[in-house]
């Protein structure tokens, strides 16, 4: 007989709703709050593909830089529609990160951390020091999206419009990421974190598979710095540099890496939390600085691993 878990349907009932009509509900700097907290959960779980495999790369956000300038490129300076340069600049993303995979995949632990660091750091000088075609120290301005002409619901340089777009391309980036981490590819990678020699024993190329994840991560992470990119109007350099690295870490660290879940409850509850603290604007680093030191003294496995605390206190 089937059995109907009536709460999780609930849930899957309500939260669209929920998720459709909250810009509706709030002022515009909130939805687009909301906007900007769509495109880091795409970051931090393109993130968490990464680190199922054992590696925790410091080249992440240069990568979304990568598809951030990439749609730059092409909706700003050749005219390609938004449809187009989203897949495009996010495919160029993904190959630039399996262009540097393959030597980080033979590094290891702090090898594998300070290898990607200059990596990251080298394709952020790359857009520092040519003018052309990147713009230097400057970056680039990027069109709004435009996908059909004088329909006034997806006017995209409006608030609540973009909003919804990147809620859509959001929920598919979640939807395809959730698959490949419930997939034999994901159970693989998670076999690479625990026992990567027992792994390489049973035959798995492990070379192959770590590229695999920083590709795909690379990829997904191209997507969000499309949407970035587009919500801006304009990037540069600087949006991509160590200081954004450092959020994306503590975001994962407070939610957790062992579940596809974890690093979506850090970003979604950190975000909220700024604001919260928004009129001690000047103090958030430090407050963020305790509550770290905090998670990895008593939850080191971060929020994620509170259920099982609370089931089992000893």
């Amino acid at each position: 007989m089937l059995k109907i878990n009536y709460k999780q349907a609930f849930l899957l009932g309500t939260s669209p709703v929920l998720l459709i009509s909250a810009p509706f509900a709030v002022s515009a700097y909130k939805v687009d709050l909301l906007t900007n907290l769509l495109i880091n959960i795409i970051l931090v779980s393109s993130f968490q593909l990464i680190t199922t495999t054992g590696g925790w790369s410091l080249a992440h956000v240069p990568m979304m830089g990568c598809g951030a300038y990439a749609t730059a490129l092409l909706s700003g300076k050749l005219g390609v529609p938004f449809w187009v340069s989203l897949p495009t600049a996010a495919l160029a993303a993904g190959l630039t990160g399996l262009a540097i995979s393959y030597p980080l995949a033979r590094t290891k632990g702090f090898a594998f951390f300070v290898a990607s660091f200059a990596a990251g750091e080298a394709i952020r000088l790359c857009w520092i020091r040519f003018k052309i075609p990147f713009g230097g120290h400057k970056g680039l301005t990027v069109p709004p999206p435009v996908l059909f002409n004088n329909v006034a619901w997806m006017d995209f340089e409006s608030a609540v419009p973009y909003y919804v777009l990147t809620l859509t391309v959001t929920l598919i980036c979640l939807i395809l990421m959730y698959r490949l981490n419930s997939s034999r590819i994901g159970d693989t990678w998670k076999a690479l974190a625990s026992q990567e020699n027992l792994a390489k024993s049973v035959g798995i190329n492990i070379t192959k598979y770590k590229m695999l994840a920083f590709s795909l991560g690379s990829f997904f992470s191209g997507v969000a710095g499309v949407l970035l990119a587009h919500r801006l109007w304009a990037i540069e350099p600087r949006q991509f540099g160590f200081t954004t690295t450092l959020y994306l870490l503590v975001w994962i660290v407070f939610g957790g890496s062992h579940t596809f879940a974890g690093p979506i409850v850090g970003v979604v509850a950190l975000t909220f939390l700024a604001e919260l603290l928004r009129p001690l604007y000047e103090w958030v680093p430090m407050i963020f600085g305790a509550i770290i030191i905090l998670i990895l003294t008593f939850l080191p496995n971060g929020l994620e691993s509170l259920p099982g605390k609370l089931r089992s206190p000893r």
